[in-house]
């Protein structure tokens, strides 16, 4: 691997960081199967791009974007608890609203940012380094803050009622906790997430596209997989660092993946889905033949 190749790398990885931390607060907080991710990234992109368009600051522009990622995670959960739709269907649901909604706030299919300053820009600029180490400090700045805060939130008193719902639903109620009411927030805070990284993505490719999600939540539970499986869960702090981890260990492997050459055989980036589904299921089986070997 070059490295342009390995900068290239960690800046992918912490700029979808922040979605791999919105994976994990649904499927392993909440235990919600949330396929929103697909819908709210790249809705988090458009927000941004068309903010910055109108001459919003880059910065607000993420502010922006966290806002209307929220709206599309509290849809979900209303659609689940409020209007009792299994919470697959639900996320389905919103997730495919969310393509012609996208559509409707970039107004066209995609939306450049060519020639508008955006954060990367004013980054690099203010930091004097050069494009390819400024920008995976950036995110990695910005993810590193989001993952602190959201582990002192995870330990607040709200915190622990959302981990109480994933864990236990029927007790935390008993507790007089209203768990629709958590489930609501936890979505929205995961979208949120994601829809951050949407706009940090489109403010360093230039640009918004409307299926710039596609194989999102696919990623995001490869991440977060592959986090666990090698850095473990033993604690909440070491869970979601674990997540941060597993964002940048799957996007080396892309990275080293995309750079293999067997002959006159090599790997193009058609094959993602194919390398990312091997990756999730060699994760998954990893413990297990791990277990059976050293018993």
């Amino acid at each position: 691997m070059t490295s342009y190749a390995f900068f290239g790398s960690l800046e992918q990885g912490f700029a979808f960081g922040l979605m791999v931390l919105g994976v994990y607060l649904t499927f392993r907080v909440l235990d919600f199967p949330d396929l929103t991710v697909d819908g709210s990234l790249p809705l988090g992109a458009a927000v941004s791009a068309v903010a910055i368009d109108a001459g919003v600051h880059p910065a607000l522009s993420l502010v922006w974007a966290c806002g209307a990622g929220f709206l599309a995670g509290a849809v979900t959960g209303f659609l689940n608890t409020r209007l009792r739709i299994l919470h697959l269907l639900a996320s389905i649901l919103t997730m495919i609203a969310l393509y012609s909604v996208n559509l409707r706030i970039m107004g066209r299919p995609n939306l450049t940012l060519l020639g508008k300053p955006t954060l990367v820009d004013l980054f690099t600029t203010a930091s004097g380094l050069p494009q390819y180490l400024a920008t995976p400090l950036l995110f990695a700045l910005v993810t590193v803050f989001a993952a602190g805060v959201l582990i002192w939130f995870l330990r607040t008193e709200l915190g622990l009622a959302l981990l109480a719902t994933g864990d236990n639903p029927r007790m935390i109620r008993a507790l007089g906790v209203n768990t629709g009411n958590t489930v609501i927030l936890g979505l929205g805070l995961s979208n949120a997430l994601t829809a951050m990284s949407g706009a940090l993505v489109a403010q360093n490719q230039g640009g918004a596209d409307v299926n710039m999600g596609v194989g999102t939540i696919v990623a995001g539970l490869a991440s977060v997989i592959l986090g666990e499986t090698v850095f473990g869960r033993r604690s909440v702090a070491r869970a979601v660092l674990a997540a941060i981890l597993g964002s940048l260990l799957y996007r080396l492997a892309i990275g080293l993946a995309l750079g293999l050459k067997l002959g006159s055989f090599s790997i193009t980036p058609s094959d993602l889905n194919l390398i990312t589904a091997l990756l999730v299921v060699l994760a998954l089986t990893a413990p297990r033949m791990k277990a059976k070997v050293f018993s």
